[in-house]
């Protein structure tokens, strides 16, 4: 099963970006287990999605929606109930594959796991598993290694029935062709433009026309209704640059974590292995026990004979290396072997899971605890930021008190909690996302709305303290506010005129370029324009036109040549393009058309993958408590 999972990787990946939203696993057990009824969202066959299931889906969708959307990211926009349901479908979906998996029975052995974990780059070193390394990431994580394994396990799992579907995703030689002849398709046309510019001169705008486009067209000759702000803001990050940590403090710390600083012994070892296939047991042992008498014979060919005899795949053609590993990376019994040898010292026979085990010792690499000044840069940081959250903690709250309790200035919180007052530009009301940037820490959706309300604009009070980031808390209030007011027609008569002259002449190239463009089309006409050089358009290379004309020209009827096609580009002007020929390249990669083939099998394949999941709900009866779900609108 996992043949399947690695070998369609990117298929699988496909399939798990539409139905794995970032949430927290909670362990197959409780997603077969019912929960309390009333409040949740839905029911899936006897299982429940809990409400703090839901919440904790769409805290992390709304996390994950910020960090790709950066400033443009807008709570607002994403709490819809048509966003809430995809959340709580996104969680159905996954729902009903776990459920699934489970009645189907599909597990990850502890092997297998192991081996997962063994290979994950980020906990290498030199190439082999490092258990110190593994232990750091989880601190880092705050997790322990249980509910690490049992995640992962479930991924896993999850991935093994995924990758199943993936895996029938079919796709012939034929119908690959048939893509690849359309994407490599190449089609040579030349140009004749009809400049808008040309009509200018025919067109006359009159005041009449003016004044109707003023009117009706009112809101784009306002000024916006903006305001300019001074703010505080009360973060982690400043408290951090405050804290101050004193010598006996760091020490006293060291003398109390040493176990932290110390890293664990490391063995480098070599292997050969034969295989235990279940067929004849004392057979293979036997013949394990001959090639130990080999081995102890001529101890200096022991590389040359793991390569000759070892069974082991990975290691054989290194001579049995398996590098440096610490204690957790290897199953029990070889571990306990290699951890008894000294240097240069081969082992008896040793039998594992996999077969039997002769181990040679190449590299001893001892423990070592780093001294206190190696580490007390780390320490110093560590404590500044314990100092400082706990800080932050006792502060945020006296924070929101205060500006709220002190609404006419920001002065008292700047002063207790040694903030500085910024003072920000003019920043209109509803400004777009760009212009937003620069705003500062001001561009939050949540302070914007607190600045534009009656009681910031009209009394001139300190807005609520808004968590605009983790552990940062800001609060602003108006200085200044300009009411949005209509420019008189009279600055604006002649820039309107230019733009109504401009639409005109583009009218009169557009129904110049249509009849020219008809005549072409039906032969009433000969071709003498000047079409100017062909350019090549192929969906394989850099177009040579923008990408409105090329879908054209290259989704053009070409039955009879030469063909024509023609429409106003982005500048007014308008455009007639001659196809004089259509031709296919001579030779075509053949890792294009690999590649062509595995991207239409994705496509496939994500189609047999919304039918599996229709079949799952439609077998599986799925309950969602639309009262239960708009209670969840913020």
């Amino acid at each position: 099963m996992f043949d399947a999972v690695r070998n369609n990787r990117k298929i699988v990946q496909i399939f798990l970006v539409l139905i794995a939203l970032p949430f927290a696993l909670w362990g197959v057990d409780s997603y077969v287990r019912g929960g309390s009824a009333g409040e949740d969202p839905a029911s899936v066959g006897d299982s429940k999605i809990t409400n703090q299931q839901f919440q904790q889906a769409w805290r992390e969708q709304q996390d994950r929606m910020r960090q790709t959307l950066g400033a443009n990211f807008k709570p607002e926009q994403m709490n819809t109930p048509e966003a809430r349901m995809a959340t709580l479908n996104a969680l159905i979906d996954k729902r009903l594959l776990l459920v699934e998996a489970n009645h189907s029975r599909l597990t990850v052995s502890d092997d297998a796991l192991r081996d997962f974990i063994g290979r994950i780059p980020a906990l290498q070193e030199n190439g082999a598993f490092s258990n110190a390394r593994y232990e750091s990431a989880l601190r880092a994580q705050g997790m322990t290694q249980p509910q690490f394994e049992a995640q992962l396990r479930q991924d896993l799992t999850l991935q093994q029935l995924v990758g199943a579907v993936g895996d029938s995703g079919i796709v012939s030689r034929t119908s690959g062709d048939a893509i690849l002849r359309v994407e490599s398709e190449e089609r040579l046309a030349g140009e004749l433009r009809l400049p808008a510019a040309q009509y200018a001169s025919q067109v006359s705008i009159d005041a009449a026309a003016i004044k109707k486009f003023y009117d009706e067209n009112a809101r784009l000759f306002q000024t916006p209704d903006q305001v300019r702000a001074e703010y505080v803001v009360l973060s982690l990050d400043a408290l951090l640059a405050q804290a101050k940590v004193s010598d006996e403090d760091v020490k006293a710390w060291y003398e109390g974590h040493k176990d932290r600083y110390q890293s664990a012994e490391e063995r480098r070892a070599s292997h050969i292995l034969l295989l235990d296939k279940d067929k004849d047991p004392a057979k293979t042992k036997a013949a394990a026990e001959a090639l130990l008498k080999e081995v102890q014979q001529s101890p200096a060919k022991f590389a040359d004979i793991a390569r000759a005899r070892s069974q082991d795949p990975g290691s054989a053609a290194k001579g049995g290396d398996l590098g440096f590993f610490g204690r957790g990376a290897m199953v029990k019994d070889f571990e306990e072997a290699a951890f008894k040898l000294k240097e240069g010292e081969i082992s008896g026979i040793v039998k594992s899971d996999f077969g039997y085990h002769i181990i040679k010792v190449t590299a001893i690499r001892p423990g070592k605890q780093r001294s206190l000044e190696e580490v007390r840069p780390d320490i110093v940081a560590e404590l500044k930021h314990q100092a400082a959250s706990k800080r932050f903690a006792e502060a945020a709250e006296a924070f929101t008190n205060l500006v709220y309790e002190q609404p006419d200035s920001l002065k008292p919180a700047a002063e207790r909690f040694g903030l500085k007052i910024e003072t920000s530009g003019w920043m209109p009301k509803n400004a777009e996302p760009q212009q937003a940037l620069g705003f500062g820490p001001l561009r939050d959706a949540k302070v914007q709305a607190a600045l534009f309300s009656d009681d910031a604009l009209k009394n001139k009070r300190n807005t609520e303290a808004v968590e605009i980031a983790p552990n940062t808390l800001l609060s602003a209030r108006v200085v200044e506010h300009q009411a949005a007011a209509a420019r008189p027609l009279e600055s604006v008569k002649a820039q309107i005129e230019a733009h109504l002259k401009v639409r005109e002449a583009a009218a009169l190239a557009k129904k110049a370029g249509e009849a020219r463009l008809a005549e072409l089309q039906k032969g009433v006409a000969g071709d003498k324009a000047n079409w100017g050089a062909d350019k090549t358009f192929s969906r394989l290379q850099p177009l040579p036109a923008p990408p409105v004309v090329a879908r054209a020209v290259l989704q053009a009827p070409v039955a009879k040549l030469p063909a024509y096609v023609g429409m106003t580009l982005d500048n007014g002007d308008y455009a007639i393009y001659r196809i004089s020929k259509v031709s296919q390249p001579e030779n075509v990669d053949e890792a294009r058309r690999r590649a062509v083939a595995r991207d239409y099998a994705a496509v496939v394949a994500q189609e047999d993958f919304a039918a599996y999941l229709a079949s799952l709900r439609a077998r599986t009866k799925v309950e969602i408590n639309r009262k239960a779900l708009d209670a969840n609108e913020r």
